[in-house]
């Protein structure tokens, strides 16, 4: 019996990332709504990255416990579609009926969630990716979106035409074969973990010197050293 509580930790902890999903959904569509004094927009941000959190403790609970099984990989996937697929998706499709003089340029955000489970699907069918990733991972997707529509609601909104191309261009990331290295530390070696230490160093001073919309610089940053051999084979 305790070996069975202990070995549903990793799933309870997985739909925690799915509530946060669901409710960064609900969040996405009352953007100028306020909720305990902060806005929906807020909200939706503070939700994704609750999901975010989740969805990392849930792969290390599962690994301290060794509480491994095919349902959790599965829950963990359905879970992350919506978390950081659909609920980015609904985040960017509002803040671009806010600003479009065109609404239904916004529903390009329907591709994020479609790329989204088929990199979700790839990635499961895939043995390869356990340190290296073969495209963007949907979480750093979730990111940059959150970056990106606070980026608009500080300076400006792009334009539609802009906005589907960056929609269907980080989309298409997801899904491309590009080897991107993966954020797990194996140890804390400076020699063998530059590119993660530099990744974490440039987003805290992207953060601190621009706000959320910094992470959209977070992104670009990780796929940039992502692009050179010796950093993605880490």
């Amino acid at each position: 019996m305790i070996r069975r509580i202990i070995s549903s930790i990793p799933n309870a902890i997985t739909c925690c990332n799915l509530i946060s999903g669901c409710v960064a959904v609900y969040m996405a569509f009352h953007l100028t709504d306020t909720f305990a004094g902060l806005d929906g927009r807020i909200w939706t941000y503070i939700f994704i990255a609750a999901a975010a959190l989740f969805d990392f403790c849930d792969g290390a609970s599962s690994r301290i416990l060794k509480a491994y099984s095919a349902i959790g990989r599965e829950l963990d996937s359905l879970a992350d579609v919506v978390s950081f697929g659909v609920a980015p998706a609904m985040l960017v499709l509002n803040v671009m009926q806010l600003h479009s003089s065109h609404p239904w340029a916004a529903f390009a955000a329907m591709f994020i969630p479609a790329m989204g489970a088929l990199r979700l699907a790839i990635f499961n069918v895939d043995t390869t990716q356990s340190t290296v990733f073969k495209g963007l991972p949907i979480p750093a997707n979730a990111i940059f979106w959150i970056g990106a529509c606070d980026w608009i609601a500080r300076y400006v909104y792009p334009g539609d035409v802009v906005m589907i191309a960056v929609i269907i261009g980080v989309s298409l990331l997801m899904v491309c074969r590009m080897r991107m290295f993966s954020l797990k530390f194996k140890n804390f070696s400076p020699s063998e973990n530059f590119a993660r230490y530099a990744l974490i160093i440039a987003s805290v001073a992207f953060v601190i010197s621009g706000g959320f919309s910094g992470l959209v610089w977070s992104i670009a940053f990780y796929v940039l050293l992502s692009a050179f051999p010796r950093y993605r084979a880490y």
